[in-house]
């Protein structure tokens, strides 16, 4: 597998990334893990505007989602070859009608399901073009999911928005990469199910005995350094912060 990360801020788009959003690839298919504020863009660095397969929504706040709006409008109203066929979109309940809110100026109420094959997430196992996958709820204050992705003896595993949970530890657990979120800053918030800090991050990734953690979601205002340190004291693997751009072969 491929992982390339398009987005990696937190809450909003920093000077140097936009939000939330991770492309994976195996066998010539494409997997995008949200589709945060300004991913859409940064997205077409690394692939065609048409070029996805399937979209994974892990939760409906604004920087996991919310440049879906600008998506339905590119495959909706493609001049060359007319409308895109619909791709599967894989996200919470009501992801449709949310998504129809936030774009607002859609021809009818259906609009966005002419171009987006919209199936609801639940906890459990299935397969999305080549990978195997495994979704669990993580505990954040609107419904959101973690996922697992495998492919060919290989394993990603992406937290999303999440507070602790067992959850986590669960998706991770073995896997050669933890994409895991690091937003808070221990000792300073302290905000059940809602997020994550640095020591957090590395206590599960130990516990979890993966082979490699990478530290995302990490907003503009929170010392990113601080929550690397944090994460080595729990986590005796390498562990590095996520980056827009950086690539890994998983």
């Amino acid at each position: 597998m491929k992982l390339t990360v398009v987005g990696c801020s937190g809450s909003f788009p920093s000077a140097e990334s936009a939000c939330s959003s991770y492309l994976v690839e195996a066998d010539g298919f494409r997997l995008l893990l949200d589709m945060g504020n300004g991913a859409l863009g940064e997205l077409q660095r690394h692939i065609g505007l048409y070029d996805l397969d399937a979209i994974f929504l892990s939760h409906l706040h604004a920087d996991h989602c919310i440049d879906m709006c600008a998506y339905f409008v590119a495959r909706y109203y493609r001049h060359e070859g007319g409308r895109c066929a619909p791709i599967p979109v894989y996200g919470p309940e009501g992801t449709e009608q949310r998504l129809t809110t936030a774009y607002e100026d859609v021809p009818d109420q259906h609009s966005m399901s002419e171009v987006f094959d919209f199936r609801t997430l639940a906890p459990g196992s299935f397969t999305i073009g080549p990978f195997q996958v495994r979704t669990e709820r993580v505990s954040h204050p609107v419904e959101a999911y973690g996922i697992r992705v495998e492919h060919d003896g290989r394993s990603l595993a992406y937290s999303g928005d999440t507070g602790t949970c067992e959850a986590v530890g669960t998706l991770a657990r073995d896997t050669d990469l933890f994409l895991c979120e690091a937003s808070f800053t221990h000792g300073k918030e302290d905000i059940p199910d809602l997020h994550l800090n640095g020591l957090e991050a590395g206590r599960y990734a130990e516990l979890a005995g993966t082979r490699r953690l990478v530290l995302t979601h990490i907003p503009p205002w929170t010392d990113a350094d601080r929550n690397l340190a944090d994460a080595r004291t729990a986590y005796s693997g390498p562990v590095e912060l996520a980056r827009a751009g950086a690539v890994y072969e998983i």
